[in-house]
């Protein structure tokens, strides 16, 4: 069967001798600083939600919300009684294990602090902040590519690859699916919608488009992934992913509703 070959990339990206960076972390650092910068333009934009203080501040609180939250997401969604039976594996995240819905959980939980403690708009905060996640989904995304992980099913699609570890069957390259709409084409809709001043007027309606377009694009993207080896799928046939997925959803659709032009 044919397929396209996989590229051979190091899963070091850079390396000065006892010290490396691996595509991974390098994917994180570079989506967090681009997402700084974009906020930064974002709180440029009438009307005048944050202070550039406030955003840079902000990066630390962010940063936190995404690590720790994205492996308590992990821990609790997917692996629980592995971790719970040896803890100490829980700091080892070198090894992998971050969960987007986690970090998801742990940046709303930073917004909403960081607002409570600045007395800013949470919503008008939190329009700023989610237009720029998407930069980090399509480096995670990438990163996930690079590293050989996460890989489709087995296709026939003349676009498939066979992956180190995952067996000779060509499958769907899924980690470059979610970059695309989740990271590239979900960033696009956001900053289009950010040019109407109509939609910025209404706090938290770019976050529930955010919310909404992520948990769409996830979910479709979940046909095409094949599904954690020690999860399968479960209930109804649904992968993890899109069962987590059902409440970003939901909650996109409530905050959608609920924004409301400010008097």
């Amino acid at each position: 069967m044919l397929s396209i070959a996989f590229p051979a990339f190091d899963p070091i990206a850079i390396a000065i001798g006892p010290f490396a960076i691996r595509w991974y972390a390098l994917a994180y650092i570079v989506g967090l600083l681009l997402g700084w910068r974009y906020c930064l333009w974002v709180a440029k934009r009438p009307p005048a939600v944050a202070s550039q203080t406030a955003i840079d501040d902000f990066l630390v609180w962010a940063t936190l919300g995404v690590v720790l939250g994205g492996r308590a997401g992990y821990v609790l969604f997917y692996k629980p009684d592995f971790y719970f039976a040896n803890p100490s594996e829980i700091l080892q995240v070198w090894h992998g294990g971050m969960s987007f819905h986690g970090g998801a959980l742990g940046v709303i939980t930073a917004i909403f602090l960081f607002c409570r403690q600045r007395g800013l708009s949470l919503f008008a905060f939190a329009d700023i902040i989610t237009s720029a996640v998407p930069i980090g989904i399509f480096f995670g995304r990438a990163a996930n590519f690079i590293n050989g992980e996460l890989w489709g099913k087995p296709s026939t699609v003349p676009w498939a690859m066979a992956f180190p570890g995952a067996g000779p069957e060509p499958r769907h390259p899924s980690q470059l699916y979610e970059a695309g709409l989740e990271g590239l084409v979900l960033f696009l809709l956001l900053f289009a919608l950010l040019r109407w001043t109509h939609i910025r007027d209404r706090p938290g309606a770019l976050s529930g488009v955010f919310l909404m377009g992520y948990a769409v694009f996830r979910i479709f993207v979940e046909f095409f992934r094949e599904p954690d080896a020690f999860m399968g799928y479960l209930f109804f046939g649904a992968t993890m992913g899109q069962l987590l997925s059902i409440p970003v959803l939901l909650l996109g659709l409530w905050v959608f509703w609920r924004a409301k032009p400010e008097t």
